[in-house]
Parts: C-alpha cells; structure tokens; sequence
C-alpha cells in the first residue's frame, strides 16, 4: 500500500479524521500531464511506458500532494461514450473530442448497455489496470481509486448537452430512460475496476450535470441514479467531482452518498462548509483555471491560505483546486499551494 506522508494525511482526512497537517491532493489526467511532461498527447495515450514515466515524473517532482485517482488510465472524456459508438477526435496537443450520437427522443428506451469487458475503450482500459497491478508498477505504488463519468455528463457526451438538457425538462421520460441506461454502463464500468485493483481504498466519480439542474430537476435527475452508483461502494472513500456552481443545491448535496467533495471554486467554502455540516470532507477550492493555472505564485499562496483558514480548523479539509488541473498549471503554483498547506 502506498504509504507515503502525503497519502497517509489524504486518506486520514478523507475518512474523516483530522492529519498532523492539511493534506494537499490535486485531481489530474491527460489535459495538464502531457503538457507539464513536454509531450505529445497522442504519444502520452499511445505509448504505456511514455504513460507511466510521466505519472511517475509528477509524483517525484510533488511528493507532498496526493494524486487523484492515482495512475489513472483515461482518454479524456471518451472511455465510457466510445461504448457507445461515440465518434472520436484525437489531437496531438489535447484529449479526444466526441462526436455526439443523433438519436431521437423515442429511440433513448432502446440504448444499449455496453459490457465493460468487450465494448469501446473500457477493455484496453482495463487491460492496463491489469497489467500495472500484476508488476506493471514499481512498489510502493499502487491504483487505489477507480474513476468514471457519471450518468448525466455520459448522457451529455453521447446525445449532447443542450439535446439532453432540454430532455429532463420536456421529455422526462426519454432522460430517465436514458440515464437508466448510462447508470447500468457507469456502475459496472466502476465494478470491473475495483475488481482488478489490490488495494481499492475508493472510488471518483465526476458528474459536473447535475450542478446545471434545478433543485427540483436534482433530486428527480440526478439522485436516484447517482445513488445508484455511490451506494454499492459503501465502506470506500467516495469522491464527487462536480466543479459546476451550485449554490441552489447545497441544501440537497447530501442526498447523494458520498465522503468527499470537490466543487466549485466560484463557491465560497465558509459558505460550503456552514452549508453542508461538518461531516462531509471539503477537496478545495483554489480557482484552477484564473489562479492556479494562469496567477503568479503569490496569488497561488494568497488564494489558497485564505482557504486553508475558513475550512481547515475543524479537519474534514483536504487543499486542492475546485476543479482538476487545468492546462497549462506551472510547477511553482502546485509548489505554492503545497506551501499554503504546510504553513497551515
């Protein structure tokens, strides 16, 4: 098991303790690593040992943050929605865009449920998570958090946005039909990952959708099926990535199963934290794109000890982006938040 310092305060505050001090842990994957590695994102898919000496080179330069999911194996966006038949875009300098699919409202009860084993991406996929656990990574490290899209930003990537949108409100039935379907692909997906890993510690789901939705949309489009999905993995760490402003919701968040929370920079986290009780972990909330990505390290240190003093007395508080790592985020701005949290 991994046991390095940082992963030890990551994992002591996710489970709702409180570390000798404020852990730091950043969401990444393929539109920050390739760039900060100065290669070539087609190179980074395509190549395994390119993959992981990257995923290795970032955790030795950061020793002090707690990578999120840890060893990801993604393409982007497209893992999930190539089951579907989802047309792919590849880039050389950015993951793969989506063609979406042009399906009519009355043809959503028909969608198929694409076996993680045999359909799209999803097995080479799990292929790589196979072979890195059998020997593929060098000890102490380990793949201990499996990660999907949930079912509402699937929908949106396989029917398109503003087409699945318009549907909760005018043709619910057809959403729900649809968001059955992708919940069955998202749940399984997540399974045949857990099942593969030796030391699951948890599991990251992301689903910015929901934050789009209205209160009441929200608890008709959005809990059921992410509480489909959350509440098997009862007993792991659950992280719920949704960095969409959702200050409407805050009173209903907690109808969704889950420990840890990362949303919104745009969302004050005093705010956050009054909202939703001291029980759920916050994972935030330093602007990624503004400050982390394009400030100068002061303001990195200005934003981020501002944070680390309305949320960190109590624990429940892990320092992070609100948000992954957006292109482009230097090296002496994670140093700077990682400064903010040993200040703390």
């Amino acid at each position: 098991m991994t046991t390095s310092p940082a992963w030890q305060d990551f994992l002591t505050a996710a489970r709702g303790g409180r570390p000798g001090k404020v852990p730091t842990a950043l969401i990444i994957d393929s539109p920050w690593m390739p760039g900060f590695a100065g290669v070539n994102t087609l190179d980074f898919f395509l190549y395994p040992d390119l993959w992981l000496d990257t995923h290795l080179r970032v955790m030795d330069r950061f020793p002090d943050i707690a990578f999120l999911p840890g060893f990801w194996v993604e393409y982007g966006m497209a893992i999930e929605p190539s089951g579907y038949g989802s047309g792919l875009m590849w880039h050389p300098d950015s993951p793969p865009g989506m063609r979406h699919l042009d399906l009519p409202h009355q043809a959503w009860g028909d969608l198929p449920r694409p076996d993680p084993e045999t359909d799209g991406l999803m097995p080479l996929a799990l292929r790589r998570l196979e072979l890195l656990e059998k020997g593929g990574l060098p000890e102490p490290h380990r793949i201990q958090f499996a990660a999907a899209r949930g079912p509402l930003t699937l929908a949106t990537h396989v029917l398109g946005t503003t087409t699945f949108l318009e549907a909760t409100a005018g043709e619910p039935e057809a959403a729900h039909a649809a968001l059955d379907a992708f919940t069955d692909v998202v749940l399984a997906y997540l399974r045949a990952q857990v099942e593969r890993l030796r030391e699951p510690l948890g599991i990251l789901l992301l689903d910015d959708i929901p934050g789009m939705l209205s209160p009441r949309a929200f608890e008709a489009m959005a809990v059921p099926y992410l509480k489909r999905i959350l509440e098997p993995f009862e007993g792991l760490i659950r992280i719920y990535h949704n960095d969409t402003p959702c200050p409407h919701l805050l009173s209903r968040i907690g109808l969704v199963p889950f420990e840890v929370w990362n949303f919104s920079h745009a969302m004050d986290i005093a705010v956050v934290r009054e909202a939703v009780g001291p029980e759920l972990v916050l994972l935030g909330n330093v602007a990624p794109l503004d400050t982390l990505a394009r400030g100068t390290p002061e303001q990195v240190l200005e934003e981020a000890r501002a944070c680390v003093a309305k949320a960190a007395a109590d624990g429940g508080f892990i320092l992070s982006a609100g948000g992954g790592a957006s292109p482009g985020t230097p090296a002496e701005n994670i140093d700077a938040l990682v400064q903010a949290a040993r200040e703390a």
